[in-house]
């Protein structure tokens, strides 16, 4: 029986060809134990098409790929590798400018030719910032009255003098029938103690702070020194005056023997306010120095004379 049934399945597969292609093929055996043949499913995926592209959607721009970059803990491919590219060094930040004080903006060079020099910052405190070289003094007139030698100054101690020279020095050379045309500086800016004494406290000359004034020049070729006795009294007097109602130290002949030559002036900030002015305005000295005592007069007394043996 075995024998005649694959015989029949035999004829049946040649006799459709096209049905046997199609249809899944059954085991004979299924038929023999009567269990029903169960077609296999053939499923077919269908990919829908896309829609044409309406005419009047705007055109498609193309963006560039996207890196894909190997999940971590995954060996990608090897990268090539790409040609270092020269790196510039980092360009510094350009310096800030620097912002002047207001010293510094109020002393233009219609009142003095002082150009800034930069901060000193010498031991023991010795220097000081907002520093000038005061070359020249500039009048209202616009005549310059040179600063010989050119003083090292903090830009408040130059204002002050230049000021000085301004307002009250050339109207006393006006009064003498001339102009005043330099100042002899006899001292400025030096890192020291006081009165040269070692051991001493920082002097103001040491904080650029003070200036020693010896004598003032007139276009007409004289020369004035403050401590000559032979100067008249009154013109030292009101030289006196002025610069004790500008400065806060002002030492000269009679205040100690280091200033019996010229004439100290700074601007010290004390306690209060506190002032120093010590200038002794002395007399001139007599045109002859009596040589011998004057004869005794006629009608003086007598001088008693001791007894011998007293």
């Amino acid at each position: 029986m075995v024998t005649a049934a694959m015989a029949l399945l035999w004829l049946g597969m040649q006799a459709e060809p096209a049905e046997a292609a199609r249809r899944p093929v059954a085991f004979p055996w299924d038929d023999l134990f009567g269990r029903p043949t169960k077609p296999r499913a053939t499923a077919r995926h269908v990919v829908p098409l896309p829609k044409p592209r309406p005419a009047e959607a705007p055109a498609a721009t193309e963006e560039p790929a996207a890196e894909t970059q190997a999940p971590a803990g995954t060996a990608g491919p090897p990268e090539t590798a790409k040609p270092a590219e020269a790196v510039k060094p980092a360009e510094p930040p350009a310096p800030a400018a620097a912002q002047l004080s207001a010293c510094r903006q109020a002393l233009t060079e219609e009142i003095a030719i002082a150009p800034s020099i930069p901060d000193i910052h010498g031991a023991g405190g010795c220097g000081g910032e907002d520093l000038v070289r005061l070359e020249a003094i500039v009048l209202p007139d616009k005549r310059k009255v040179a600063v010989t030698p050119a003083a090292i100054l903090r830009c408040k101690m130059a204002a002050a003098i230049a000021d000085w020279v301004r307002s009250d020095i050339a109207p006393i050379a006006q009064g003498l029938g001339s102009t005043i045309s330099g100042l002899d500086n006899f001292d400025s800016f030096e890192c020291r103690g006081r009165n040269r004494v070692v051991g001493a406290l920082l002097s103001e000359h040491g904080r650029a702070n003070a200036l020693d004034v010896r004598a003032f020049k007139l276009a007409n070729g004289t020369s004035i020194s403050l401590t000559d006795r032979s100067v008249p009294r009154v013109l030292r007097a009101s030289v006196l005056r002025s610069v004790c109602a500008r400065f806060s130290t002002v030492l000269g002949p009679g205040s100690d023997w280091y200033h019996e030559d010229h004439i100290h002036l700074d601007l010290m900030e004390r306690r209060s306010n506190y002032r120093i002015c010590q200038w002794n305005v002395y007399d001139p000295l007599p045109q002859t120095a009596p040589l011998l005592p004057a004869e005794r007069p006629e009608e003086a007394p007598p001088r008693e004379v001791a007894k011998k043996g007293e």
